[in-house]
């Protein structure tokens, strides 16, 4: 608790809001403006919210934050989808993306039940 930096699941989802830029900085993304920010914002939150909730401890707020991340790993995972059926991503680059995704989800789960049972 406090140093979130140290939590793989906070190093998991930087490193997914990084490939979701590297991805989006060409093809169809490079002019539906839109779309790329949205899909940025939600990847970004991601992190973000896994930071706050460790920077608020074992509270409800914190696991709010969790929760929170959750929701946005949801909404990255869903425009993903988008994007690869609309050949705004490779289909590669699309199971690639979702199983970093599933393994964040998973250990999300886990750090929010470890600091609900606190």
């Amino acid at each position: 608790m406090g140093n979130y930096k140290e939590l793989e699941v906070w190093q998991e989802s930087r490193n997914l809001a990084v490939e979701i830029y590297n991805a989006t900085n060409s093809g169809l993304f490079k002019k539906d403006f839109s779309f790329r920010d949205q899909i940025r914002r939600a990847a970004i939150s991601i992190p973000s919210n896994i930071a706050e909730g460790d920077e608020s401890g074992f509270n409800k707020l914190g696991i709010r934050y969790f929760y929170n991340a959750k929701a946005s790993l949801a909404e990255v995972e869903t425009q993903l989808n988008i994007a690869s059926k609309t050949s705004y991503i490779s289909e590669e680059d699309y199971k690639q993306l979702s199983a970093s995704i599933i393994i964040i989800s998973k250990k999300l789960s886990r750090l929010i039940k470890y600091r609900l049972s606190k």
